[in-house]
């Protein structure tokens, strides 16, 4: 899979967030889109993953064979975790994981238990997400993006609300799960962003 930005922009009113921005994401690599909070960091990663229009210039997503993925495909191939996107809290931790899967599958090999298991919270199996705390609750929040079986995974302040041993797990995630996949970062905070190969400076496309 290989996305490819060509003069992308995007305004609210008259305001530009980013302008005049042509970058390639390909499989295999990682990249970080990195400036201060409320720089538009997080725009100009949901104009990736096709949910936000542009403005102006194009986003195209093409598969390994140069075929271009329609718009209204492009989904399939994404998953995301971010801060602004909510859990079903009325659902346990495991409910939550299958009602997921029956959406997008899990890697190969990888079941809801062992999902779990891997971002200890094999303890919360059957606990309302409503009564975790907010560290559990990212842990969730990535389990369903990263364990998706998805080409492009796309991860927003991933660290947010995570302890010392939850960054570590994040980390040891990112490390065994970023491997023939395009991983995109919006951070300010290079614990979360420090692997990655390649920066986008959103202040450079001002």
């Amino acid at each position: 899979m290989k996305i490819s930005l060509t003069n992308a922009g995007k305004r609210f009113n008259r305001d530009w967030i980013f302008r005049k921005l042509s970058q390639e994401f390909t499989v295999g690599h990682s990249y970080a889109i990195v400036g201060p909070n409320g720089s538009g960091k997080s725009t100009l990663l949901q104009a990736i993953a096709g949910s936000l229009q542009l403005s102006e210039g194009t986003v195209d997503y093409f598969t390994h064979d140069q075929q271009k993925i329609a718009a209204e495909l492009v989904f399939k191939h994404v998953s995301l975790a971010a801060p602004y996107l909510e859990l079903i809290e009325e659902m346990t931790a495991k409910e939550f994981l299958e009602f997921h899967g029956q959406f997008k599958t899990f890697l190969p090999g990888k079941t809801v238990v062992g999902i779990l298991e891997e971002v200890g919270l094999t303890k919360a199996a059957d606990k309302q997400i409503r009564y975790f705390s907010s560290g559990m609750k990212q842990r969730m929040k990535l389990a369903q993006a990263v364990f998706s079986d998805t080409t492009l995974l796309l991860l927003d302040e991933p660290c947010t609300n995570l302890d010392q041993e939850g960054i570590a797990l994040y980390q040891k995630l990112i490390s065994n799960y970023s491997t023939n996949r395009i991983v995109v970062i919006s951070s300010n905070d290079v614990q979360e962003y420090g692997n990655c190969e390649e920066r986008v400076e959103i202040l450079k496309h001002k």
